[in-house]
């Protein structure tokens, strides 16, 4: 149940009403905007929400429960504010979103109505439409672990246990093949394909914040050469600062050899294939006690 001030309470009990919308984005990197529909700029929280920014919020489903439902907000490109190159790089992907009915001529009078996360992004011409999602869409989610003998486990997590601070190298772009293959200098200490699987971070240049999946992790004369999974939306250019962290191929024996880690593999390595259960005892089997496969 939401507390409205007395203050906003009085002012809604009265015969007109000075309301607005804002919202507030906080993107994972940290970085905060605000945004209001009002015609002018409006500051509350130490942030000051922009006007004309085009920001135009559509019907939103709300209701008791843990279920899904969730609303749409639309606004234009602007240099100053949301860029497209942003949105299409996924620099949004997964911000917050706080919707606050605001009155416009004395902020402190505010209401919290939701929060939201930002899905699915939708461009229209000079315009994006972006879904917002119930913070609860989280837990609509199939959750469980499947045996296998390849761990499940994400290489660093509280699961896994590795301390990924040993692992992790800096580098620079020596040359940007294409947005899926650069070479870069300040890996040749490790081993040819020790960063496959890995993970990179851009440091510096157009694609600083945005993180990419290594597909493999080559060795070169002079220059290691790494490739990417998909391509990167932010261009890529020679003297491009990056951070590379190790990956894990989820092998048991990777887990042991490279990472020192066997104790704590979340896999079973043991565990038979499923040919195992149609075999049969015949008398050319040896039974001395020892593993019946591999």
């Amino acid at each position: 149940m939401r507390t409205i001030s007395p203050g906003l309470q009085a002012h809604l009990d009265g015969e007109a009403t000075t309301l607005c919308n804002a919202w507030r984005v906080t993107r994972q990197d940290g970085t905060v905007m605000g945004f209001t529909d009002h015609d002018r700029d409006i500051a509350f929280d130490g942030l000051t929400y922009a006007a004309a920014s085009g920001f135009e919020a559509s019907e939103a489903e709300d209701g008791n429960g843990l279920s899904a439902e969730g609303g749409d907000v639309s606004g234009g490109f602007s240099a100053d504010t949301i860029r497209a190159e942003d949105l299409s790089a996924g620099r949004y992907d997964g911000a917050k979103v706080e919707i606050f009915t605001v009155n416009w001529q004395d902020p402190s009078q505010r209401l919290l109505l939701r929060a939201a996360e930002l899905g699915e992004v939708r461009r229209e011409g000079g315009l994006f439409r972006v879904e917002l999602r119930r913070l609860t869409h989280r837990l609509d989610q199939v959750r469980g672990r499947v045996f296998g003998r390849q761990c499940d486990a994400v290489l660093g997590d509280g699961r896994c246990g590795v301390d990924l601070a040993a692992y992790r190298a800096s580098a620079t772009v020596t040359a940007a093949l294409d947005d899926m293959h650069v070479r870069v200098s300040g890996l040749s200490g490790f081993a040819d394909r020790f960063f496959r699987y890995g993970v990179l971070t851009f440091t510096g240049g157009a694609a600083a914040g945005l993180s990419a999946d290594i597909e493999d992790h080559r060795r070169g004369e002079g220059a290691d050469e790494l490739v990417l999974w998909l391509p990167m939306a932010a261009g890529i250019a020679v003297g491009d600062t990056l951070e590379v962290t190790a990956g894990c191929d989820k092998r048991f024996a990777t887990c042991r050899g490279k990472f020192g880690n066997g104790l704590n593999f979340q896999g079973f390595p043991h565990m038979p294939g499923s040919d195992f259960s149609y075999g049969y005892v015949n008398s050319q089997t040896v039974h001395d006690g020892r593993a019946l496969f591999a």
